[in-house]
């Protein structure tokens, strides 16, 4: 946002005469093109300095997690639980291939698994 708002002030031409895309972006930091990016933004919003500063909203909305704190409570409490017979432990593979056989469950990949049980400190031993 402030890259933004330095890069409209060195294009001001109010101001007097602009300096060259090279001088300008050398001085600012920026490549020639986020200088014509701004630019072009500036003049796609009608001039509306506010509206070329500010982050653009999305236009869908994020995509949401299959993670929800039930998924994660079942997979805790299956990590927990007694390894299948013939195992010592619970594997992350292992958990994976339990998961996509239970349906109340999304199919999780194992790195999403160890990521689960990481951040509620849950080790597989």
């Amino acid at each position: 946002m402030i890259m933004r708002a330095r890069v409209l002030l060195a294009l001001d031409t109010g101001v007097g005469e602009v300096d060259s895309m090279a001088v300008i972006s050398a001085r600012l930091g920026v490549s020639g093109e986020t200088l014509r990016l701004v630019a072009k933004r500036f003049a796609d919003t009608g001039g509306d300095a506010h509206a070329t500063i500010v982050r653009k909203k999305r236009d869908l909305p994020p995509v949401p997690s299959p993670v929800t704190g039930e998924v994660e409570a079942r997979l805790i409490a299956m990590a927990c639980s007694q390894p299948p017979p013939g195992r010592a432990r619970w594997s992350l593979r292992l958990l994976e291939k339990h998961v996509a056989l239970v349906e109340d469950i999304p199919d999780l990949d194992h790195s999403t698994i160890g990521r689960i049980l990481k951040k509620r400190n849950c080790a597989l031993t």
